[in-house]
């Protein structure tokens, strides 16, 4: 019924598009954990107690291991992880550092686990922390923060934030301060 109302793309744009993937990408900011249902189907799998971001978002490190897992093992492509990251509740405090344990943490987690995945033998060519400053989010508007660099929008000040030199260490150990506490 709405082939007719759908556009016609040209055979030579169809040619193109359809080309061999190089890779596969996707968005990971948090999982859900599933079990086999007697029916046959699935349930999900409840946490009990689930450290929430601002989003909602539960924390769910393991999902940066499941996902480039799986995805590496259904199509044989290379993983790159464009997003992932975590809105916080961040302000300047009095000493005008800007203090955020709790990104530190969640990165170091996930971080670690798609390490493991590496480990475990997923090609992963590429992750990208969302974001390196806080910004515009599209349905939020400038209420989450994600950045790694404070932004304060009204003067345009930026400050790093201690995840900013935690995760400019981790690059530079190339991965080896994820294993301190």
């Amino acid at each position: 019924m709405l082939q007719d109302r759908l556009p016609r793309f040209p055979d030579k744009d169809l040619n193109t598009i359809c080309q061999p993937l190089d890779f596969y990408g996707a968005n990971i900011y948090h999982g859900q954990a599933v079990r086999a249902a007697g029916d046959g189907g699935f349930e999900l799998v409840m946490s009990d107690n689930p450290a929430l971001t601002t989003m909602d978002w539960p924390v769910t490190p393991e999902a940066l291991y499941w996902g480039p897992r799986f995805l590496f093992e259904r199509y044989r492509l290379p993983v790159v992880t464009p997003e992932n990251g975590m809105a916080n509740c961040d302000w300047t405090p009095l000493d005008g550092m800007m203090h955020d344990p709790e990104r530190i943490d969640l990165l170091r987690r996930y971080l670690r686990e798609l390490d493991r995945a590496v480990e475990d033998g997923v090609d992963v060519k590429g992750y990208f922390l969302w974001s390196i400053m806080d910004n515009f989010e599209w349905a939020q508007g400038y209420k989450q923060r994600f950045g790694l660099i404070y932004v304060d929008f009204a003067t345009r000040k930026r400050v790093l934030k201690d995840s900013a030199y935690w995760y400019k260490g981790v690059i530079a150990s190339n991965g080896d301060l994820l294993t301190s506490p």
